[in-house]
Formats: structure tokens, sequence, C-alpha cells
């Protein structure tokens, strides 16, 4: 029998007014406003014996419990990870998504997928670790500097109006294409950012973002075609031929000239970074500075 723990978060977009229906042999825990709380709840999970965490929530959700999870479970029980699983009830569900847990999935799916032994999908996360820190900060899928944090303001903003999923992200890379295309040398979008990189000496940095997804909303592929591994794409400011960079980088192609205009992707395992704006990890504003940005621990998460 599959020991099961759900961590609901009420709040979360598609459960707001809702309820999780009590399952035989589930433990459901209401995701907590509090970093501490959350970490007690998967310490229980794990001194019970929970191998299986399903996040009921968004991505939001997911990056708070996995930041918390591999040292709950290491206390515990030596560091042995429960596998995870995802009802997609947030706002964006990035990661549902790429690893195929579609919207409408429900609990008693991902149970009766774990129950009869489906094939999972795997993906490392990312850490974030703070220079002089031991360990990482957080952990979450998608990160993003300069620009990144501009569009993500703009996606909170089209929430706010009741735009959300594919929607969303559509209108926000139009409207942050239109301000980073046509402002002006002051323009902020197009200023960029002093940031020191590991991978690059350039002085000014239009955005860089690093991902550990294969799959993308729209069916965009800016790290290029679809692979394993920590990736990164990074735009010198100002853009450079923005214009006819964007449909190339968004469908996955390459261009010799991009490289010349300031274009790069890379795979890496970690980089560092040093500048004084902030970063954004799967949809949430956190404060920059000195940091490595590094590969985590491989997760498997079962799928309906």
């Amino acid at each position: 029998m599959i020991r099961a723990g759900v961590i609901w978060n009420q709040k979360s977009h598609r459960n707001r007014g809702g309820d999780v229906a009590p399952l035989p042999g589930v433990v459901v825990e209401v995701a907590p406003e509090e970093p501490a709380e959350l970490f007690a709840s998967l310490r229980r999970f794990a001194e019970h014996g929970v191998d299986l965490v399903v996040v009921d929530g968004g991505d939001g959700t997911i990056r708070e419990v996995i930041t918390r999870l591999p040292e709950a479970y290491r206390e515990a029980q030596g560091g042995r990870l429960p596998r995870l699983a995802i009802v997609p009830n947030g706002k964006t569900n990035a990661l549902a998504l790429d690893i195929g847990s579609p919207l409408g999935t429900t609990l008693e799916q991902l149970l009766a997928a774990a129950e009869a032994g489906r094939p999972t999908k795997r993906r490392r996360c990312l850490e974030i670790v703070r220079a002089g820190q031991p360990a990482p900060e957080r952990r979450g899928f998608l990160f993003g500097t300069g620009a990144f944090v501009r569009a993500t303001e703009l996606a909170q903003k089209h929430h706010s109006i009741g735009l959300f999923d594919d929607a969303a992200i559509a209108v926000t890379i139009v409207q942050a294409a239109v301000g980073a295309l046509f402002g002006g040398s002051a323009n902020a979008w197009r200023q960029g950012e002093a940031v020191e990189v590991s991978f690059d000496p350039a002085p000014r940095w239009f955005l860089t973002i690093a991902s550990t997804l294969k799959r993308f909303p729209l069916g965009l592929k800016p790290f290029g075609e679809p692979r394993e591994g920590l990736k990164t794409i990074s735009v010198q400011a100002p853009p450079r031929r923005l214009h006819r960079a964007l449909p190339v980088i968004l469908g996955g192609r390459d261009a010799p000239w991009l490289a010349e205009a300031g274009y790069r992707r890379d795979d890496l395992t970690a980089f560092d970074m040093s500048w004084s704006g902030d970063f954004v990890l799967d949809g949430e504003i956190y404060g920059g500075g000195e940091l490595t940005v590094r590969q985590g621990p491989e997760l498997e998460f079962v799928i309906p």
C-alpha cells in the first residue's frame, strides 16, 4: 500500500472555496503560512512513513515544499526522498505541464497511478545558495533576473484582472517585447543590470534565465531542444537585434549571429552571480546579492 500525504493550499487559484475529500490512508495537511510549520508537516509525513507527497496547489506551493522536503526527510529517514505528485491548481502550473500532470488531474488518479506502478518522470530542481551559507536558501525550477523580474511583475498584474495560464503568459510576452523593442536608451527594460556572472565577463545583462524544466507553456523553447539538466539563456544589455532574435530563441532555434549580438545558451551544473537587483524563482520575487545557482537533487514524480 502507498502511504500518501497531501499538502493542500487552500489559497491556490483553483482551490479557493473548495476542500479536499478525505480518502482512506491519506494524510492531509493544509499548507501553512510559516516555513517552520510547513517543515513540521513534512517532518510528520517522514516520521509516519509517507512515501508519496502530493502537492495540491501551484508552482509556488511546490517551491515551498521542495525547499524543505530534503531536510525534513533527511532528519527522519536518512535522506531517502519520497516520490512527489502534483494536483495542478495554481495560476500557471509550469512544472505540472512539464512532467505531464495536466489541469484536471485528481488526487484519485495520482493514487491509482502510484498503486499500479505506472512510469514516473524525474526532474532535478535548482538550488539557490547564498554566499557563506552551507545550505540552500530555496529550491525551485525556473530562475530569472533582469527583464524576467519585470515580466513577472506584469504577469502578477494580469493575474489580478483574471488572466491565468497560457493567456497570462502570452499577454506578458507581448507587453514585455513592446517595452524592450520600442523603449529608448533610458528605458528601464533595455538598460539591464550590472551583474557579475561566472560564465561571462559582460558588464550589463538584459536578463538571465535558468531552468531544469524540459517543456514550457505555449510550446516555447527558450533553451533550445528539450533536454535534461541545468540550462541557461542570457542576453547582454541593451539587447541587440531583439526583433530578429525573439522569434528565433522562443522557437528553440539557433543562428550564427546570436552570439555576436550578445545572446548565449549554456548547459551548466552551477554558476555564480553577484548584483544588487532581484531574482524570480517559480513566480516569486526575492532580493539578489552574492549567490550560486546549482543543480539540486533529482525528484521523482508520479503522473496520471
